[in-house]
């Protein structure tokens, strides 16, 4: 059966919890994402734990958001990990972006937009002339122009950023909640067969499968939902 286009977020306490969470839902799933936190605790080992033997694509998802001299070492440091895709922050501008993408060849740039837990009041508060769906179009175009293969974007953006950069560009979405699940911290959110109809091409979810008794069965009943929904 073929595994449905889902990253796990694996947010967990330790490398043991995070290497057990992906080999229960690599047999459901294409990707799994590796955040900052466990990156920071376990470094570049914390990779090769969570691919295992299934060779599952791995998502590492560090938001690089520096000078362009900078994140280019980065990105070329984590290259060899062979990650399929490397996050950098949209706001860093053209040239850091273009400095990831050089720096890491074979690994996918995604550039992060405006993140799923500001609103249009927080962004105001921080200067980015808004509203959220404005601003994330506005630094879609500039990262694809940069280089940038991929975006992330929340599910409430997917429809105007697909006809800002077309078809040929992965759009990453966050904020992905099976329905009935608590939002937790995200602001801009949606289900998943909602996300994949507007346009996603990877939905990223971390709770609702890893919070779960069994996350290899939360993972497989998505996977399902979404085979029913893209066939229906």
């Amino acid at each position: 059966m073929t595994p449905a286009p889902i990253a796990v977020a694996l947010d967990a306490p330790d490398l043991e919890t995070a290497a057990r969470w992906a080999a229960l839902v690599t047999p459901h799933v294409t990707t799994v994402k590796v955040g900052l936190e466990l990156y920071l605790r376990y470094g570049p080992d914390v990779i090769d734990s969570v691919r295992g033997a299934s060779g599952v694509e791995v998502f590492l998802d560090l938001k690089l958001h520096d000078i362009p001299n900078t994140v280019s070492g980065a990105a070329g440091a984590v290259a060899r990990l062979r990650p399929s895709i490397l996050t950098v922050h949209a706001a860093g501008g053209p040239a850091m972006i273009r400095a990831a993408v050089e720096a890491a060849p074979h690994t996918r740039i995604a550039a992060v937009t405006v993140l799923t837990s500001l609103s249009d009041d927080d962004l105001e508060r921080i200067g980015l002339a808004g509203p959220a769906p404005d601003a994330v179009r506005r630094l879609a175009a500039l990262s694809v122009s940069a280089g940038a293969t991929a975006l992330v974007c929340s599910p409430h953006e997917l429809r105007a950023v697909r006809a800002e950069v077309g078809d040929d560009i992965t759009l990453i979405t966050p904020g992905v909640r099976p329905a009935g699940s608590a939002t937790q911290d995200q602001a801009r959110v949606a289900t998943p067969e909602q996300a994949l109809a507007d346009g996603a091409d990877l939905l990223v979810i971390g709770r609702p499968i890893t919070a779960s008794p069994d996350p290899g069965a939360a993972a497989a009943a998505i996977a399902a939902s979404l085979r029913r929904t893209s066939h229906a």
